[in-house]
């Protein structure tokens, strides 16, 4: 008999997901509201539109996310090969043309034979529960309020929340390129896709001063106790900490001497290409929530980009995340519905290829529980396993999202233990891929005999 799937949600982690299942033979339903009910931050219909960066962080294999990458190549992702189709330049890290990117995706998901889209809203999971085998919630962390509403009495617990924030971009024809330089931090890969406007200690003290004073979005009454994960707070946050603050953050000029010179600018604002074509670029680490009027200003105060123009102004917006540790198994489906998994930012992760990857995760276990074959809980041994293992064992009263990062990876045995940073990353490296590959091959077994 058929087996049949339903996810909710086209963004990364539901793509993933339906992409992986239906190569297996599998029918997935797949539900996405937009473009009818759009959120706060996505402009398109188009699924696994990216809205706060168009990075997806390292590739490289001494690098947590980069590993998680090869990780998640190896158990049969498509949206990381997906990614390096529509690359673009940035350094060391796999940045995309957004809507190239989207736009890929979509095509292969409307096009697939065994996957049925219908662009409209789920609002209650309990009518779907008896239609279909097993259900996959990746809505996101911009879910709707009338389905968080619903997820929120389907579990007993009650929601967390952050708050993201999204960088402003400007177009690459307004930035003074006499002021601005290309070059890359320490010029580690011998290309240079970013752009950098220096400062000096006046004119950072200047910008300092605006930015501190400057006017901020007025929150609802049910935004004002925000809860900022570190890796995405609004730089006006982190000026707040203290005049110094952003030249060892987002402002750091280490690594970038002015061109021909051995001479450092006291801080360096760097901007990222955003698109293919080098049309438009993003201020890295500025995400914000100044009124855009205060914005323009701002940025008008940045050697460089004093007559910038703006194409996307930043905005901040509210991010869902479930008590994890309470309520999900590291297979990632729930402890009280089995049939019911969970993925992408909803979980309590945070970033692009970490809600690839607990897409994938999550299809594969739902592939496995169709066939009543055991799930994968990966080892913390892998990146992937890691952060999963992190996210459902976590104090549940002090759970806050987490990348992928080596601090939650397993530490080398007593006798194995590594003093030099390059070598116990190599360390980990290699033992996550090991593990991934064996893991690989049992999977590949079982499902190859269940599945004839």
């Amino acid at each position: 008999m058929q087996k049949h799937v339903l996810i909710i949600g086209g963004g990364l982690a539901g793509s993933e997901a339906a992409l992986f299942l239906a190569q297996k033979g599998i029918k997935v339903t797949l539900y996405e509201m937009r473009p009818a009910f759009q959120t706060a931050v996505h402009k398109t219909g188009w699924m696994a539109e990216l809205v706060c960066s168009n990075s997806l962080g390292s590739y490289a294999l001494d690098n947590a996310s980069g590993v998680m990458k090869e990780e998640i190549i190896r158990l049969g992702s498509s949206l990381i090969p997906a990614a390096y189709h529509c690359k673009i330049p940035a350094g060391g890290a796999l940045a995309v043309d957004r809507d190239q990117f989207a736009l890929y995706v979509t095509e292969k998901i409307e096009s697939h034979p065994m996957i049925e889209v219908k662009y409209e809203p789920v609002h209650d999971i309990h009518v779907y529960v008896d239609l279909f085998d097993a259900i996959l919630i990746a809505t996101g962390p911009l879910t709707s309020d009338e389905f968080a509403l619903n997820l929120a009495k389907m579990t007993g617990e009650s929601y967390l929340h952050f708050y993201d924030a999204v960088a402003p971009i400007v177009e690459f024809d307004s930035i003074d390129m006499s002021i601005a330089y290309k070059m890359d931090r320490y010029n580690k890969t011998g290309e240079a896709s970013y752009i950098n406007c220096p400062m000096t200690e006046e004119e950072h003290s200047r910008f300092y001063d605006y930015l501190i004073n400057a006017p901020v979005i007025e929150l609802k009454d049910f935004e004002k106790d925000c809860k900022y994960f570190e890796s995405c707070m609004p730089v006006e946050v982190i000026a707040s900490r203290g005049i110094d603050t952003l030249r060892f953050g987002p402002m750091k000029p280490v690594g970038l001497p002015y061109p021909g010179t051995d001479k450092i600018p006291y801080a360096v604002v760097q901007l990222r290409q955003d698109n293919a074509i080098a049309s438009l670029y993003n201020l890295v680490g500025f995400q914000t929530n100044l009124k855009w009027s205060a914005q323009k200003e701002l940025i008008k105060l940045i050697p460089g980009l004093q007559n910038a123009s703006i194409v996307r102004y930043g905005v901040m917006h509210r991010n869902t995340y479930i008590n994890s540790p309470v309520l999900l198994n590291s297979s990632l489906n729930f402890k009280a519905s089995p049939s019911v998994f969970i993925a992408g930012q909803l979980t309590g992760v945070e970033g692009y290829t970490e809600s690839i990857a607990t897409g994938l995760l999550a299809a594969i276990n739902i592939l496995c529980y169709l066939y009543k074959e055991p799930l994968l809980e990966l080892s913390s041994d892998t990146v992937l396993g890691s952060l999963c293992n992190y996210i459902t064992s976590a104090d549940p009263g002090h759970f806050q999202p987490m990348n992928a990062n080596w601090g939650i990876v397993n530490p080398p045995d007593a006798y194995e233990k590594l003093k030099n940073k390059k070598m116990r990353r190599q360390f980990y490296s290699q033992r996550a891929l090991r593990c991934i590959d064996n893991w690989a091959k049992i999977l590949s077994q079982r499902l190859t005999e269940v599945m004839r």
